[in-house]
């Protein structure tokens, strides 16, 4: 019946601020759909922002920043991704460290976006 996921809305306080992030910080390109929704291209998916002062319709019953737990695949090693994050003062909460993704064992660094959001970066595990 479903086959993936097209999109995930991510609720912001500040629409600038959150593509400045995800672009510089994570190297998303950027598709602005209209002057309220900005998509961050993953592949064929994306994560659409949506500002918290909007109004756009339908919205999930509580939309609120940073309350999104997200793991996102990255091409890099973990190490020289986060020699990046180093480099743009981005903290680091927790990692590498081993964990279970959809597919297998993965290795994962986490770290918050501007709205307090959970990112977890990984890689499948060594072997």
């Amino acid at each position: 019946m479903l086959s993936g996921l097209d999109h995930l809305v991510v609720t912001v306080t500040d629409m600038g601020r959150a593509v400045d992030f995800y672009s510089r910080v994570l190297g998303l390109d950027v598709r602005y759909r209209d002057a309220q929704r900005v998509d961050l291209m993953l592949g064929d998916t994306a994560l659409r922002l949506h500002q918290t002062d909007t109004d756009i319709a339908p919205i999930s019953a509580t939309p609120t920043p940073g309350s999104l737990d997200l793991c996102l695949r990255c091409q890099l090693p973990l190490d020289e991704f986060k020699q990046h994050l180093d480099a743009l003062a981005i903290d680091v909460e927790l990692g590498p460290v081993a964990r279970q993704g959809a597919n297998g064992p993965i290795e994962s660094i986490y770290l918050r976006d501007p709205d307090g959001n959970l990112l977890e970066i990984c890689r499948p595990a060594s072997r």
